[in-house]
Formats: C-alpha cells, sequence, structure tokens
C-alpha cells in the first residue's frame, strides 16, 4: 500500500518554479490533492472492512409438522433425492417448527428483520416472541464467506466497487496534466534557464541601483518641477543614440533619456559603488538575458503546451461529471443477490447489505463538488489564455515608471512567461526588465569602465609617438572612461574597436587635442562636445566596415584640415556608395581614401577647390573612372596606390599645381605619356616605383623642375642618358630592376644626394659616381660589386653607405676620410668592417655628435 506523500510527490515541483505558479495552478494543485485524499481515504476504508454481509431467504417447506410444544426449537429432516445414472446429490433442507410462509420475492425492508412475521392465519405472536434464538440456517463460516464475495462481485454495481481506484487514476491524470510544461524536456530546460536568470535579475546589485537611481531622478524632477531651483551648469542639448544616457548627435534625434537643451540634466547621486565583482555579474547577466531571448522568442512551444494541458484537464472535468452523476443513485446499502450456487449452498437468493455504501455516497458526492470546482478553475484559465494575447508582452508601464524608456516588447513563449511571473509578482518583470535595456547595461558597462580605467592609470599608457606628441591608445574596451578627458595635455587620442564610445562636453577640456582616431568605433558626441571638435579639431582618422558606420557629425568639422578614411565605399553589385556631403569641410587641405573604389566618389569634389593633398589606396580593385580629378586644381600631392592603372591618367595633366604625383603599386608597363608632364611646371617628385616598366622614354628630360624621381621594382634593364640631364634631381631610386651599367653621365647630376641602386647586376662602380659630392645616401648592396674604388673619399656628406650582399673582400682605408660617415650608417658584412684599419674603425666609432670642420 501506498502512502498519501508518495502519490503526493507527483505533485511536487522545484520551489523556483513556483513563480510560474498563478494562483489557479495553485488552487488547482491543492484540490487535487484533497481529490487525493479522498481517493486515498475510500480505498483504505474498502480494503480494511467487511464489503458485503450476505443472508439466504428462506423458502416455505412441504408437509412440514411442528409441534406446539417445541417452542420455537428447529426439527432438521433429510431428504434424499436421485437425480438418475446412479448419481446422488443429498441436500440437507432446514424446516423450522413455526414454518412460516416466504416467498422468494421479500421486499428489501424486511431483509433487516430479526425474524419472519407469521403468514397463517392459525399462528400465535406469543409464539413468535418465544422464538429467542432466531433463524437459523445450516451454513457454516466458509460458506458464508464464499456467498459474500460472490455476491461482492454479482451483485454489486461496478462503481461502489471501484470508486476509489477511479477518483485515484482521475486525479493522477489531472495532477501530471498540471505539470507536464515542466517536466517536458524540451520546455522544462527553458523554464529553467528562464527561473535561474530570473532569480539572478532579482537579486542582483544592480538592479537595485538601476531602480533606486530611477526613483531618485523622478524625485529630483518633482523637486525641481515643484520648487522651481534654479538650473544646474551642466547642459545637454539632445538625447543620444541607442538610449545614451549622455551622448547625442547634432544630426539625428535618438531615443532614451529625455534630455533637451533647455531643460538641465540632474545631478542625482550615485546610491553605491558596485564592486568589480558585482559588475562582472551584472554583465554577464545582460549577456545570458540577451542570448535567452534570442533562443525563447524563436518559438511559443511553451505557451501551446500549456494551453494543450489546460483543454486536457477541461475536457477530463466533461467526462467525469457525465459519467460520475449517473452513478450517485447506483450506490445503496441493500442488494439481492442470486448466485447459481444451490448445489453448494442450498439457497438460491440471498439478501445482502453494503456496509459502505452511505460513506461512499458522501465521498461520491464530495468528489463531485471538488469536480465542479477544479472545472470551473479550468475554464476560468482557458477565458484567461484566450482573453489577452498572451504571446505579447509590453514594457510601456516599466518604460513610464523608469528612466530605461528604450526596453522592447517580446513576444512567443518570452512573453507567455512573463505574463505568468506577472500572476505571482509585478516586481519580477520590473527588474526583469532592467537588464533588456541597452541604456542600464550601456550605465552598467560606463561604472565598471571607469571604477578600472583610472586616472592614474590612464596616464600610464600614455606614450610619444613619432611626431613626439602625446598619444592615448584605447582598445577594446566597453567605452570611453571619464578620465580620458581629464588628460588635458594630450595631442592625440585612438579610440579602436569601442562600439559604444561617447564623447561628453568634457573633452571641451583637452585644449591640446588636435588629432583624434576612430578605428572600428562609431562615437556620439554631445552637442557641447561637437562645437569644440568642430572649432578644435584638425586631424581626423576614421576606420570602418560600411560607410554608414562613418558618424555623421564628421562631416560638419568645418574646421578640420587632414581627413583619413579608411573601409568599404562599393556595395556588392559594384555600384559607389556615395559619402554625404563634404561641402562643410571647408579647410579641409588632406584627403587620404583607403578603399575598393571604382571611380572617385562625386563627392569628393565639394572639397576640389581647397584641396592639396588626395591619397587614393585601392586594395587592387581598377580605378577607371578619374574625370573628375581636373576640377581639383589646387591638388599639389596625388597619390593613387594599387588602383591597377596601365597607363598615367590623362586627367593629371590637367592639375597645374601639382607638385609630387605618386602611383605605387600598379600595372604601368609605359610611361610615353610621361611627355605631357611638361605642362606641369611644378611636378619636382615623380614616384612610379612598383610597377612593370621596361624603359624610360628620352622625353623625360623636359620635366626640367624634378627633383626625385623613384623607379624601383619595375623591370628596367639600363639607365637613358636622358636621366642624367635633369641637373635638379636630388633622389634616384632605381633599386631592384636589372640593371647591368650605372652610365658615366651620372657624373652629371651635381645636386644629387641620395642615389639607390640596390638589388641590380652592377659589378663596377664608374669613376664619375664620385664626383657627386653632395652625396648624403649611396645604396649599392645585392649587386656583383668586386672593389669599392678610393675615390668614395670625396663624398665628404656621406652619412649612410650600404655595401651588403656583395663581392667584395677589402674595403677601401679612405672610409676614414668620409667625416660624416659612421659604422652605424655603414651597412656591409662583420668580416669586412673587422678587416679595416683599426685608426679607421676608431674614426667610423666616434660619436656622431662630435663636430666637424668640413660638416655640413
Amino acid at each position: 500500500m501506498f502512502t498519501l506523500a508518495e502519490v503526493a510527490s507527483l505533485n511536487d515541483i522545484q520551489p523556483t518554479y513556483r513563480i510560474l505558479k498563478p494562483w489557479w495552478d495553485v488552487f488547482m494543485d491543492y484540490l487535487a490533492l484533497v481529490m487525493l485524499m479522498v481517493a486515498i481515504f475510500a480505498g483504505t476504508m474498502q480494503l480494511t472492512k467487511d464489503q458485503v454481509v450476505c443472508l439466504p431467504v428462506l423458502q416455505p417447506t412441504v408437509n412440514s409438522k411442528a409441534q406446539p410444544g417445541t417452542s420455537g426449537k428447529a426439527d432438521f429432516t433429510t431428504v434424499e433425492t436421485t437425480t438418475g445414472q446412479g448419481e446422488a446429490a443429498s441436500m440437507r433442507t432446514v424446516s423450522f417448527g413455526s414454518a412460516p410462509t416466504v416467498t422468494p420475492d421479500v421486499p428489501l425492508s424486511r431483509a433487516t428483520s430479526s425474524q419472519y412475521q407469521p403468514t397463517e392465519s392459525g399462528r400465535e405472536p406469543k409464539k413468535e416472541q418465544q422464538d429467542s434464538s432466531g433463524r437459523k440456517t445450516n451454513l457454516d463460516f466458509q460458506q458464508y464467506v464464499f456467498i459474500n464475495q460472490m455476491c461482492y462481485h454479482l451483485a454489486l454495481p461496478w462503481y461502489s466497487k471501484y470508486f476509489p481506484y477511479l477518483v485515484l487514476i482521475h486525479t493522477i491524470i489531472l495532477i501530471v496534466s498540471s505539470n507536464f510544461w515542466f517536466k517536458y524536456p524540451k520546455t522544462c530546460s527553458k523554464i529553467e534557464h528562464f527561473v535561474s536568470i530570473l532569480g539572478k535579475c532579482f537579486e542582483s546589485p544592480w538592479t537595485t541601483k538601476a531602480l533606486s537611481e530611477t526613483a531618485c531622478e523622478d524625485s529630483e524632477e518633482n523637486k525641481q518641477r515643484l520648487t522651481g531651483a534654479q538650473s544646474l551648469p551642466k547642459y545637454v542639448s539632445t538625447s543620444s543614440d541607442e538610449g545614451s544616457p549622455s551622448a547625442s548627435t547634432p544630426m539625428i534625434t535618438k531615443s532614451g533619456f529625455k534630455f533637451s537643451a533647455d531643460k538641465p540634466m540632474i545631478e542625482v547621486p550615485s546610491v553605491t559603488i558596485l564592486d568589480k565583482k558585482d559588475g562582472e555579474q551584472a554583465k554577464a547577466l545582460f549577456e545570458k538575458v540577451r542570448k535567452f531571448r534570442a533562443h525563447v522568442e524563436d518559438s511559443d512551444l511553451i505557451y501551446k503546451l500549456y494551453v494543450g494541458q489546460t483543454v486536457i484537464k477541461t475536457v477530463k472535468f466533461v467526462f467525469i461529471l457525465c459519467y460520475t452523476a449517473n452513478f450517485v443513485n447506483t450506490i445503496s446499502f441493500e442488494h439481492i443477490c442470486n448466485p447459481k450456487v444451490e448445489h453448494l449452498i442450498g439457497y438460491t437468493h440471498f439478501e445482502c447489505t453494503h456496509n459502505m455504501a452511505y460513506m461512499l455516497k458522501k465521498l461520491l458526492i464530495s468528489y463531485i463538488s471538488l469536480i465542479c470546482v477544479y472545472g470551473f478553475i479550468c475554464l476560468y484559465t482557458l477565458f484567461w489564455l484566450f482573453r489577452i494575447p498572451l504571446k505579447e508582452y509590453s514594457f510601456e508601464k516599466v518604460r513610464e515608471e523608469s528612466s530605461f524608456s528604450d526596453i522592447p516588447d517580446v513576444k512567443n513563449d518570452f512573453a507567455f512567461l512573463l505574463h505568468m511571473v506577472d500572476q505571482y509578482d509585478q516586481l519580477y518583470s520590473k527588474r526583469f526588465g532592467v537588464f533588456l535595456s541597452e541604456v542600464s547595461e550601456n550605465k552598467l558597462r560606463e561604472i565598471s569602465l571607469n571604477h578600472e580605467w583610472t586616472f592614474e592609470k590612464l596616464r600610464q599608457h600614455v606614450s610619444r609617438n613619432a611626431q613626439d606628441k602625446q598619444e592615448l591608445h584605447l582598445f577594446m574596451l566597453s567605452g570611453v572612461p571619464d578620465a580620458v578627458f581629464d588628460l588635458t595635455d594630450l595631442d592625440v587620442l585612438k579610440l579602436e574597436l569601442i562600439p559604444e564610445a561617447k564623447i561628453p562636453a568634457k573633452i571641451s577640456q583637452m585644449t591640446n587635442l588636435q588629432e583624434l582616431h576612430l578605428c572600428h568605433c562609431p562615437a556620439k558626441v554631445e552637442q557641447t562636445a561637437f562645437s569644440f571638435l568642430r572649432d578644435h579639431l584638425r586631424c581626423l582618422h576614421v576606420k570602418f566596415t560600411d560607410v554608414a558606420e562613418i558618424p555623421a557629425w564628421v562631416y560638419l568639422l568645418k574646421n578640420l584640415r587632414e581627413l583619413y578614411l579608411v573601409g568599404n565605399l562599393n556595395s556588392e553589385n559594384n555600384k559607389m556608395i556615395g559619402l554625404e556631403s563634404l561641402r562643410e569641410l571647408r579647410h579641409l587641405k588632406i584627403l587620404h581614401v583607403k578603399s575598393n573604389l571604382t571611380k572617385i566618389p562625386p563627392n569628393i569634389t565639394d572639397v576640389a577647390p581647397h584641396l592639396t593633398k588626395l591619397v587614393i589606396h585601392n586594395d587592387g580593385t581598377k580605378l577607371v573612372v578619374l574625370n573628375s580629378l581636373k576640377k581639383m586644381t589646387n591638388v599639389a600631392e596625388l597619390e593613387l596606390q594599387n588602383c591597377e592603372l596601365e597607363r598615367i591618367p590623362h586627367a593629371i595633366f590637367s592639375l597645374s599645381n601639382l607638385q609630387e604625383l605618386d602611383l605605387k603599386s600598379n600595372s604601368i608597363r609605359t610611361i610615353e605619356e610621361i611627355i605631357s608632364f611638361q605642362h606641369l611646371k611644378r611636378l619636382t617628385c615623380l614616384k612610379l616605383w612598383h610597377n612593370k616598366i621596361v624603359n624610360i622614354p628620352s622625353s623625360i628630360t623636359h620635366i626640367k623642375n624634378l627633383e626625385s624621381l623613384y623607379l624601383s621594382n619595375n623591370k628596367l634593364e639600363s639607365l637613358p642618358a636622358a636621366v642624367f640631364s635633369l641637373q635638379k634631381l636630388r633622389c634616384l631610386d632605381v633599386s631592384y630592376n636589372s640593371i647591368a651599367l650605372i652610365p658615366v653621365e651620372i657624373g652629371l647630376l651635381q645636386n644629387l644626394q641620395h642615389f639607390h641602386i640596390t638589388g641590380n647586376k652592377i659589378d663596377i662602380l664608374p669613376k664619375q659616381l664620385f664626383k657627386c659630392v653632395k652625396l648624403r645616401t649611396l645604396s649599392l648592396g645585392q649587386n656583383c660589386i668586386t672593389s669599392i674604388p678610393d675615390k668614395v673619399s670625396h663624398l665628404f656628406q656621406l652619412t649612410h653607405l650600404e655595401l651588403k650582399g656583395n663581392c667584395l673582400d677589402r674595403l677601401p682605408a679612405t672610409l676614414g676620410q668620409c667625416q660624416l660617415l659612421r659604422k652605424s650608417g655603414l651597412v656591409v658584412e662583420d668580416h669586412l668592417f673587422d678587416a679595416l684599419p683599426s685608426e679607421v674603425k676608431e674614426v667610423l666609432n666616434q660619436d656622431t655628435s662630435i663636430p666637424f670642420a668640413n660638416g655640413i
């Protein structure tokens, strides 16, 4: 026999799941528990007490002769009857001295009489009263037990026998139906995860802090409204993007904390400072909530399962009520039993009593009452399920009561679970909503970030860059620490991979800041901060993946001098994605674009009149449209690198103010168009390196003002004499070609200061080379040179000499006469240097700070 506790355990759920059980589920659980008790109580009584008690109905005997003096004592006569074929059956019949006339159709009310009433007219009542020993049958105990069991199964209605078991089965089905959604694997995992997250969100210190600060803000605003307090000195003009409490852009009005230029931002004192552990736990909760929402909102399985089990319980209620009500009247105390066992007992008719009838009837009525209550609650549950759309949940009330106006509405199973939680306690949903708000998450990140990145720590990360400027580089942070803006002497600020970067008004303290780098960092600025950047920022670097990531305020920095854009400016169908208008950048001088352009963006012409330097670095995409270059009449420096150009673009010849042209890493094979450069009177630097140029045309002599010529990494095999007619040439780089001979005309380049011919096939150095007495850099490495002439000593201004990778067996001792040459500027094998005379090595090892009479 199982106990009540064992059966009730079917209704047990985890204590944490109770927040998902509304009042009707709890009430139905208690009703099911009471129905269990009814079933177990009825079953226990049925098993422990006698089920039925039966007595035979006596038949009147024929030719009975009773003597009056017997005083009611029975006279037994044995009658033997032969049935034939030698088979005999002996039957003992009982005749009483006062034989009453009894018929089989005795009314049920007479079965309870202790004596039979006399039916013959000659009987005296006095003799009936003297029969004190009752009417005796000649049945033993086993026969009574046998007939009781036979009549229990034959005469008793089936519902009276199985009522406790039916109640138990129905109740177990109802219990299982009520809690199936907690047990089904596909819903159990989601519910368990939800309850776990909900409990952590409810107990998180960050929830308390966020709601407390909201209450403080509300009270402060009410106070300001009632008392008309004076405005604080801190103003914010527009609201922020994505619910940011402080950042805003001057172009777009965003949602979030509602501040305006006319309304002072209330300074709310911090309720508490989260320690590092609490902050990390809160950040982990935001991530868990985000992932759980994405997982649960995709389906409505939990909702459908709950509706399904409620429908099953309702159908079960109707079924139980319909068939149970018909059996209330079938439970009775008295029953007539006619078993066909006369050959075993001697009687054919029996009157039986069911001693549990009254109790079972009362329990059945109680059970029907409980089922009716249970069914009405099921109907109410169905009404609640279909009255409102439970697959949608709005945090509108929470948004109105708190400053987190960006809390999104949810749907499907996520919404249904929150509706269920609201039936338990609406405070859970309110606290849970804090972790759905991006404003709240950003605020937490800001607090944690400021707690970690103090002023002292930031000061340790400040360094000096190549331009000897103080630079701070912040990488992969959740935001920009407030202490950054206290570094008032900072010159360069680099923000990389900081998606939630916000620049507050405090940046106006950084009076030395002139250069800003935004690397995959779509920063948002307050109005005051924008005003400061618009007036003070001179150089801006923006690296992005998509052109939409470029902050809109970038196009309004009217005092910007240099703009560097690195990212994708083309769409998948190879159509140009235009930049926004650059018309406001009135003072822009340098524009650097590193992208995958097929044509120069048309909006660049907005800054064409005042642009002096244009740099386009493609990733190998062919730049085919260059007509807009003609409008850039003031451009002095032009770089078109890695643009797959095959010839020098004709549009370049219209740039009358061009001073430097760089066509590095293209596919240029011939430069016959170079004759047109004669119209570019100011052209002084021509860089055609890393191409496929085979020869240099003699028309190069027309570029009379050329001072620097870079032809390295091409396919040149010789240097034409025309090159050496460029009298103003100061730098010549023909490294990494296939040149085998240095022409003697090189001596004509009296202004040559830098000559690079590394990586060629030179084996002999002409003496005329050393007539270029202004040479400072001479790169002769990776050739086939076997000796260095002693005339190298004529190069008094030589500071850098590269000889490594040749076939030298010694160095000339006259190197010591190159007064500016030092060991650091001499690139040669160690054994060659060691073979030099000691006095030469001593001169080369001297400190470069020692002045020389013949120096520069």
